[in-house]
């Protein structure tokens, strides 16, 4: 439970069957034990593509918005998070509401397998570190140092990037997506770099946006693996 709600203050589940009001997350959690779930799948939806969803379209809308969401196992409710800004100047803190809505029964979307995703990751990793070097717009000097820097030193801290029971493979395809995922913010935060003419620059956004798409392929792979390998088994 600590992992999911963080450091933010609250998180409560709204609309869920059974439930007049919004409940707090482990009474909500219980609730949809009760009501046939047997696991949570994370989607990382975002315009143009639905990344993990199934539909209906008023729960797909609400998980483009959010570009997240969580859809459950062994009962047609997903959870999309709303997320608020709460408290005066210098004691700000975030509330989370979760609206449980009705989903499709149906595969997720564009979900790899563990394996796929690893060989993809690797694959777009290549063709965009080469495409980016000839823009001269490789992630790269003392800003992507430090950048990837403070990732190991948080790898370091011991964090589980996943929870016990998952495959290692899992593990360390989210730790790649992690960081092919830095690498990329990193070369938008960068700028255009060498990349000065319109071309270029062009070239630059459509070498990043199918690494992103791979990466967040990737993440949603790995998080979901626990169910899929329970689902299978």
């Amino acid at each position: 439970m600590v992992a999911v709600v963080g450091e933010d203050a609250v998180h409560r589940v709204e609309g869920l069957p059974g439930e007049s009001g919004p409940v707090g997350l482990t009474l909500a959690l219980g609730r949809l034990r009760a009501l046939g779930v047997t696991g949570l799948r994370v989607a990382l939806p975002a315009p143009g593509h639905p990344l993990g969803l199934s539909g209906p379209p008023e729960f797909n809308k609400r998980a483009l918005e959010a570009e997240e969401a969580v859809v459950c196992h062994g009962g047609a409710l997903g959870l999309v998070p709303e997320v608020y800004s709460v408290g005066p100047a210098g004691d700000v803190h975030v509330e989370v509401v979760w609206h449980c809505l009705e989903v499709r029964e149906a595969p997720p979307a564009d979900v790899p397998s563990l394996g796929e995703a690893e060989r993809e990751l690797a694959e777009a990793l290549r063709e965009a570190t080469a495409l980016l070097s000839r823009l001269d717009v490789a992630a790269s000097g003392p800003v992507t140092e430090a950048a990837i820097d403070a990732y190991r030193a948080r790898a370091e801290q011991g964090r589980e990037v996943l929870a016990p029971g998952y495959p290692p493979r899992a593990v360390r395809v989210l730790e790649l997506a992690q960081r092919v995922g830095l690498l990329v913010s990193v070369a938008h935060e960068n700028g255009e770099g060498g990349a000065v003419s319109a071309s270029e620059m062009a070239s630059r956004t459509a070498a990043l946006r199918p690494v992103e798409r791979t990466a967040r392929r990737a993440q949603v792979a790995a998080y979901n693996a626990f169910v899929e390998e329970r689902e299978r088994g």
